[in-house]
């Protein structure tokens, strides 16, 4: 907890070199990997399934790897990425009927559990879950794409949940997440910074997680 943690989304990583991609960030200081897994329903795109949770493991046998399904029915998946080598698993709140039972199964099957929220979607949504999720996703984007403009309105809810859990919880921000706004980010909250275009379209990697771990701009 001495510094936020840096996890590069994946997403918009080169795919026809995946595996020297994640080795790359992780030697650059990332503290973990971000997995955005979409179904073409919930937001309008499709990405990775649960073989690319399992080449990311492969490719780097000791890293976290933190899973975020962005899906219209996560409980029939949960159990295929942890099997593939996830460590963490953040749902949205949008799409389950009874949240708290899922995020109970991810963690009885030894993952920790997140909950997130769309922008759309008002922080106090989770408040329920405050005493049982490891992780609150705000979403600082409309989720589906990567390379979209951060949206400064996730702050007062990251403000919001911050205020209200633990210091062992954790509070991710994802979406548009880049050197020239990291600073708030962390200044309202947030303990962990997912950042896709940011990272991956550098020509060095290790510098843009310094500048986004220390809250400076380029």
């Amino acid at each position: 907890m001495k510094h936020p943690l840096i996890g590069p989304s994946i997403l918009s990583a080169d795919f026809a070199c995946l595996g020297r991609e994640v080795r790359a960030v992780l030697r650059g200081g990332a503290d973990y990997i971000h997995v955005d897994v979409m179904d073409g329903h919930f937001v309008p795109n499709l990405s990775m399934g649960p073989a690319i949770c399992a080449a990311v493991r492969r490719a780097a046998p000791r890293a976290w790897i933190d899973v975020h399904l962005m899906v219209t029915q996560p409980a029939e998946f949960v159990d295929s990425f942890i099997d593939s080598g996830a460590n963490h698993i953040s749902v949205h709140i949008e799409t389950v009927s009874k949240p708290a039972a899922l995020l109970r199964k991810i963690q009885s099957r030894g993952a920790t559990a997140g909950i997130a929220i769309k922008p759309e979607t008002p922080w106090n949504s989770v408040a329920s879950l405050f005493n049982l999720a490891d992780l609150f996703l705000v979403m600082s984007v409309h989720p589906g794409f990567s390379g979209q403009k951060f949206l400064a309105s996730a702050l007062p809810k990251v403000r919001a949940i911050r205020s209200r859990i633990s210091a062992a919880q954790r509070v991710e921000l994802d979406g548009g997440v880049n050197p020239s706004n990291a600073a708030a980010c962390i200044a309202a909250g947030c303990d962990a910074l997912v950042s896709a275009s940011a990272i991956f379209a550098s020509d060095n990697y290790a510098r843009v997680i310094t500048q986004l771990r220390g809250g400076r701009a380029r």
